[in-house]
C-alpha cells in the first residue's frame, strides 16, 4: 500500500479545515438569534441538542441569557461577522495558493475590516461583562480577551508585513490570526465530543475543560501550517540562532520548574484538578515532541531556517507554563480571584500569548536578516552565507 505524501497531507489538512470553516459559518450566524427572538432556528442548537442531549442544551442556554441581553446586538455582530471570516480565511488560502493576487488582496481588506467589526463587538460584550459573570467564569472571560487581543495582533502585524514587502511574515501572521479564530468552531467540535469521554458534565464545565489545551492547538496549528507552506532549506543572512543550546536548556529547566508546581498545584484541588491537568498536558506533551522531533530533523537534513524557527517557537512552548505559573497570583491579587480559577486562568492563555511571541521573534529574525542582505549589497565588503542565497518567496 502506497503511503501518503506530503502533499496528500497538506491537501488533506486544508480540506478538513475548509468543510470546519464551512460547516461552522451558518452555526456562527444564527447562534444568538434565539436570544434575540425565542424559538427562532439555531443550527447548532439543534445539532448540539441531538449529538448530546436537549438538556444539555437548554441549561447552558438558561445560563447565559441574561448575560447576553444587556450586549445583544454586539455580540449578533460578532457571531454574524465570525461566520463570514469562516468563509473568507479559506477562500484567501485558495487565492494564495493560486496565486491570484489582485483577488487575495481584495479579499483580505475585507477580512481585516470584518476581523476588527467582529472582535468591536466582542470587545463590547466583554467590557460590559464582569468577569465572574461570564460564561463558565473569570478563567473563560480571560480567555476570550486573549483570543480577542490575539486575533487583533495577529491580523494588524500580517497587514503590516503586506505592506512592508514580507511576504512571509504576513503569511505567518494571518495563518495565527485564523488560528486564534478558528478557536470557536473547536470548541463546538468539544461542546459535542467531550460529552462522550467526560459524561454528566455541564457545557460550562466542558468549557474549562476545552480551554485548557485551545492555546496549544492554536500555536500547533499555525506553525505546522508555517513549515508545511515554507520549504525554504536556508534563509539569506540567517546564521546561528538566536535559540542557542543554552538558551533551550534553560527554559526547559524554567518550564519544568513551572510544570512542576502546576502538577502539584492542580492536584491538590480533586477529581476537577486532576481532570483540567491531563486536559492540558496531554496536547501539550504532543505539541513538544512535534517542534523537539522538527527541529531535531531540520538539522539533521541541513534545513537551518527550519530549524531556526522550530527551535524558537520550541523555546516559547517551554516557557508558556512559566507565564502560566507567573499570572496566577497576578490574577488572584488583581482581580481577587480564588487559587484553582487564578491557576486555570493562567494555564489557559500561557501557549497563546507565547506563540504570538514566538512569532514576533521568527518576524524580528527575518526582519534582521533582510537588513543583512541589504547592507551587504551596499557594502560588497559586507558578505553573507553563500549557500544561503535564497530568495523571499
Amino acid at each position: 500500500m502506497r503511503r501518503p505524501t506530503s502533499s496528500t497531507w497538506r491537501r488533506g489538512a486544508a480540506i478538513a479545515v475548509t468543510v470546519v470553516c464551512v460547516a461552522y459559518a451558518p452555526v456562527a450566524m444564527t447562534e444568538l438569534w434565539p436570544y434575540a427572538r425565542p424559538g427562532a432556528p439555531a443550527f447548532g442548537e439543534w445539532l448540539l441538542g441531538r449529538a448530546v442531549s436537549p438538556s444539555y442544551v437548554a441549561d447552558a442556554l438558561a445560563t447565559r441569557i441574561r448575560h447576553y441581553r444587556h450586549s445583544l446586538l454586539p455580540m449578533i455582530v460578532h457571531s454574524v461577522l465570525g461566520g463570514v471570516l469562516m468563509l473568507l480565511g479559506p477562500a484567501q488560502l485558495l487565492t494564495a495558493a493560486r496565486r491570484r493576487r489582485r483577488l487575495h488582496r481584495v479579499l483580505g481588506v475585507v477580512f481585516a475590516v470584518t476581523v476588527y467589526a467582529s472582535m468591536a463587538g466582542a470587545g463590547i460584550y466583554l467590557a460590559r461583562t464582569a468577569p465572574e459573570d461570564a460564561f463558565s467564569g473569570a478563567a473563560f472571560w480571560l480567555v476570550l480577551a486573549t483570543i480577542l487581543v490575539g486575533t487583533v495582533l495577529s491580523v494588524s502585524f500580517g497587514i503590516l508585513a503586506a505592506v512592508g514587502g514580507f511576504p512571509d511574515l504576513h503569511q505567518r501572521w494571518m495563518l495565527l490570526c485564523y488560528g486564534f479564530l478558528l478557536t470557536a468552531p473547536l470548541l463546538r467540535l468539544e461542546w459535542g465530543g467531550l460529552p462522550l469521554l467526560l459524561p454528566g458534565l455541564s457545557m460550562a464545565e466542558i468549557n474549562q475543560v476545552a480551554i485548557m489545551h485551545l492555546g496549544s492547538l492554536v500555536a500547533f496549528g499555525a506553525l505546522i501550517a508555517s513549515r508545511t507552506l515554507d520549504r525554504r532549506t536556508v534563509l539569506d543572512g540567517v546564521s546561528g540562532s538566536w535559540a542557542p543550546l543554552p538558551v533551550l536548556a534553560a527554559a526547559h529547566l524554567a518550564g519544568a520548574a513551572a510544570l512542576a508546581w502546576i502538577v502539584h498545584s492542580c492536584l491538590g484541588f480533586g477529581a476537577t484538578g486532576r481532570r483540567l491537568l491531563v486536559a492540558y498536558l496531554l496536547p501539550y506533551a504532543v505539541t513538544y515532541v512535534v517542534m523537539a522531533a522538527g527541529a531535531r530533523r531540520a538539522g539533521r537534513q541541513g534545513r537551518t531556517w527550519a530549524r531556526e524557527e522550530w527551535r524558537l517557537h520550541l523555546t516559547a512552548l517551554c516557557l508558556a507554563p512559566v507565564l502560566s505559573a507567573g499570572a496566577t497570583p497576578l490574577f488572584e491579587r488583581t482581580l481577587g480571584l480564588d487559587l484553582p480559577t487564578a491557576l486555570s486562568a493562567g494555564i489557559t492563555i500561557g501557549c497563546g500569548v507565547l506563540a504570538t511571541a514566538a512569532t514576533s521573534v521568527v518576524s524580528l529574525r527575518v526582519m534582521y536578516a533582510r537588513e543583512l542582505r541589504r547592507r551587504a549589497t551596499a557594502d560588497p565588503a559586507i558578505s553573507t552565507r553563500p549557500d544561503s542565497r535564497v530568495p523571499v518567496p
